[in-house]
This record gives structure tokens, C-alpha cells and sequence, in this order.
């Protein structure tokens, strides 16, 4: 594909999503659309057992022009030729079509996908090497680490105090590096018997980041909002957990 694809994540709840298809593949798709929260219609002459038992509207006929009415996204998971028909009845009404495993009648694509700790992590080959996609999403997986829900929260509470004490932009991904250092060097010490070691369940943040003092000091950050929190970098822990949620498709 010459031109590269933009990534985006959509967001489905309560929006209505037309799924074609009543096969495996189409059953893979629908769990990860009801995840979503999407309001999911199924069309298609036969469908599975576990779609029909999944609590979503389910038309036992062929696609129609008509199912494409008040819909945000269309998933195509059916044969080739209707994937095709599908893509091109929807192509006048702007509506993004994602044909499984049928890159050339499709205008998006899902990717390689892993879930953890509130963060999501995506990655697309354009529907061209979906096995690819696969390994790689195995691969970054070994590199997020299992406390990423602690980095998260702690980002959160940071990118807050930052807005507050008005720091550079420049400057905010550096502080949120140091800042995440510090739960691993408090890890360490509790390791080494100097007190208990924090569990990713634990929101210890006060100790991480400190609410700006009124007293300003040039170029608008306030005295004491950020301390320095050491460096080196957070040790990388290997192997996915069972926390971790997976999609790995690239169609």
C-alpha cells in the first residue's frame, strides 16, 4: 500500500455496527465488537451456534442495501463475493468497511491487538501479513510490563499536576520517565528489606509526585511539583499474563 494507513481507536458503545457473516470468522468478530460495547446486528443466511446464543440481533437472510441504514461500521466476514457487494453498497454512504481476510474490499482494518493493565496496544500489516501482525503483538508483549495499570495511574495523576504547574510540553514525557523509575527503585529498596515492596494494586502516588506549592519559579512550573526521581531505565519482565486480553487478527 503506498499510501499509509491512520491509525485510530474506535469508540463503538452503543453505536450500531452491521456484522455479514454467520461463520467462525464472523464469530471471532463479534466478540471483540460486543467487548466494545457496540449494538451489533448479524446478517446472514446461516450463523453459528454460539452467534445465535450471543444476545445480538440476527437476520437468517442475504445482505441488503437496506441493512446498511443507521449503522457507524460495517464488518464483512462472508464470502469474497459478498464482501464485495457489501463494500460496494457501502462505499456511496461513506461507511468504513472491514472485510476479514479481504484486504482488497476493505477500507479498514483491525490489528494485531493485546489489552492490559487499561492500555492497548495495536498493530497492522493492512490486512496483507495478519501472521506477521500475530507475532509481532507476541513480541510486544514481552515488553510491556505486568504493573502497566501502575504506570498508567500514575501518568494520569501526573499529566494533572503538569496541566496545573503549567510545565513545558518538552519537558512532561522526561518527568513521567524519571517518575515511573521511582516505583521500580521502591520496588528495589523493599526488596532489600528497607521497607515493604509497593504491589501493582497499590496507588502510592503522593510518594511519586508531589501537588504543586503556590510559589512559582521561571518558565511557570511551581517550586516542588516535580521532584527528581532518579534515572535508569524500568526493567523489562517477559512472558504475557493472564491478565493480558488479545485480538490477533490483522484483516
Amino acid at each position: 500500500m503506498s499510501v499509509p494507513l491512520l491509525p485510530v481507536f474506535l469508540d463503538l458503545r452503543g453505536r450500531r455496527v452491521l456484522l455479514v457473516g454467520g461463520g467462525a470468522v464472523a464469530a471471532g468478530k463479534l466478540g471483540a465488537l460486543l467487548d466494545a460495547g457496540a449494538e451489533v446486528t448479524v446478517v446472514a443466511p446461516e450463523v453459528r451456534a454460539e452467534i445465535a446464543a450471543a444476545g445480538v440481533r440476527v437476520e437468517r437472510r442475504a445482505f441488503a442495501l437496506s441493512d446498511l441504514e443507521d449503522v457507524w461500521l460495517v464488518v464483512a466476514a462472508a464470502p469474497p463475493e459478498v464482501n464485495r457487494e457489501v463494500a460496494a453498497a457501502a462505499a456511496p454512504l461513506r461507511l468504513f468497511v472491514n472485510a476479514v481476510d479481504d484486504p482488497r474490499h476493505a477500507t479498514c482494518y483491525t490489528g494485531g491487538v493485546f489489552r492490559r493493565g487499561g492500555v492497548t496496544v495495536a498493530l497492522s500489516t493492512a490486512g496483507e501479513a495478519p501472521a506477521l501482525a500475530g507475532l509481532l503483538r507476541e513480541g510486544l508483549e514481552t515488553l510491556v510490563p505486568d504493573d502497566v495499570g501502575r504506570w498508567r495511574r500514575a501518568a494520569r495523576l501526573l499529566k494533572r499536576l503538569q496541566r496545573r504547574g503549567g510545565v513545558p510540553m518538552a519537558e512532561r514525557r522526561p518527568q513521567l520517565l524519571r517518575a515511573l523509575n521511582r516505583l521500580y527503585e521502591r520496588r528495589g529498596a523493599g526488596r532489600a528489606g528497607s521497607g515493604p515492596a509497593p504491589t501493582p494494586d497499590q496507588t502510592t502516588l503522593p510518594d511519586l509526585v508531589q501537588v504543586p506549592s503556590a510559589a512559582q519559579v521561571p518558565g511557570g512550573v511551581q517550586a516542588g511539583s516535580l521532584p527528581d526521581v532518579g534515572a535508569g531505565p524500568a526493567p523489562a519482565r517477559l512472558g504475557p499474563t493472564p491478565a493480558t486480553q488479545r485480538d490477533g487478527g490483522d484483516a
